[in-house]
């Protein structure tokens, strides 16, 4: 029998829990994974407690959209992979049926790609939701090239930092926003060229002036919100882009229309697309191996732990980088 965390009813932290069951067996083009650690990631926090616009299969609703572990069986037709293969998973497009806080997941071959050698599960489970999601917009979506100015708000989050980092990777100049002045020194250390904090600073001059007046070429949003008006003011005109890839405020968020391009970004656009699946791996462990990237890990639970991990989210009290769960087999 294995460990999974499973819910039968949405609401608080507390309609988490952990019971045994079978591992499952992998089906034709399947592999079941061994999981060592899995991340605990802000949509989670919306499918547990019913804010999200995904469905819901309830009761014994799984939870978990990332993860990585060890392949420790295949099914039939499975090709490029090997029993003891360490991986991380791509996609999980249905966590509520075969979620990551587990000691098992049963995916298709497909939604998994081999983990670079050296990169411990921690950061490993830190790496592709936030990654892929900053490559996928900045990159795919928005087509940022060295020399662009990135405006990317909500910058001390995951997706944020990933942000910042993938922008010096390509030779971009991030310019990272937050709410509190605090979290400045944080942000340049983590490599941001300059610092908005909209607790003391005018978003629009602030911008204005850190992009010698022109405005951004791309802003990557993570709050939405009433606030996005104000951000389409920060971009450059005509020529700008409005990528926004969250939804942290919940409140309306009209798109602006002031010439600029906008884009609504959901990473499974591209994480469950093979070939730019490929592409992101590729960009990726490039800037692992440089240490251009390197995924932050904030704290560490034990999958027993799984209601405390969700409190401590929710809490924000959270320093930069991913919460972790670890996995491992129960006897």
């Amino acid at each position: 029998m294995a460990r999974v965390v499973v819910f039968d009813e949405t609401g608080g932290p507390e309609v988490l829990r952990v019971v045994e069951e079978p591992a499952g067996d992998p089906g034709p083009g399947e592999v079941r994974i061994r999981l060592e650690a899995s991340a605990v990631n802000r949509l989670d926090e919306l499918t547990r407690s019913g804010a999200s616009p995904m469905p819901v299969r309830l009761p014994h609703a799984r939870l978990g959209c990332e993860g990585t572990g060890i392949i420790d069986a295949l099914g039939e037709g499975v090709d490029g992979f090997g029993v003891g293969d360490a991986v991380l998973i791509t996609a999980v497009p249905d966590m509520t049926s075969n979620g990551t806080y587990a000691d098992y997941t049963v995916l298709p071959a497909a939604r998994v790609v081999k983990r670079p050698a050296g990169l411990a599960p921690a950061k490993a489970a830190a790496l592709w939701v936030a990654y892929s999601t900053a490559y996928g917009a900045l990159v795919e979506k928005a087509k940022m090239r060295p020399g662009d100015t990135v405006l990317i708000t909500a910058a001390s989050g995951t997706v944020g930092l990933a942000a910042i980092q993938i922008a010096n990777q390509i030779g971009a100049v991030p310019i990272a926003v937050t709410r509190r002045t605090a979290k400045k020194d944080g942000l340049l250390a983590a490599g941001a060229a300059a610092v908005i904090a909209t607790d003391q600073d005018d978003l629009a001059k602030a911008a204005s002036l850190h992009t010698g007046g022109a405005g951004a070429d791309i802003v990557l949003d993570s709050v939405m919100g009433p606030g996005l008006a104000d951000l389409a003011a920060a971009a450059k005109r005509f020529t700008g882009t409005l990528v926004t890839v969250g939804w942290l405020d919940p409140r309306p968020a009209p798109y602006p229309s002031n010439a600029i391009t906008t884009h609504r970004y959901m990473s499974f656009e591209h994480t469950l697309d093979p070939a730019a699946v490929r592409r992101i791996a590729a960009f990726l462990f490039a800037g692992l191996r440089t240490g251009a990237l390197d995924p932050a890990v904030d704290r560490v639970f034990a999958l027993e732990e799984i209601v405390e991990a969700h409190r401590y989210l929710e809490s924000g009290r959270q320093a930069p980088g991913k919460i972790i769960v670890t996995g491992g087999t129960s006897t």
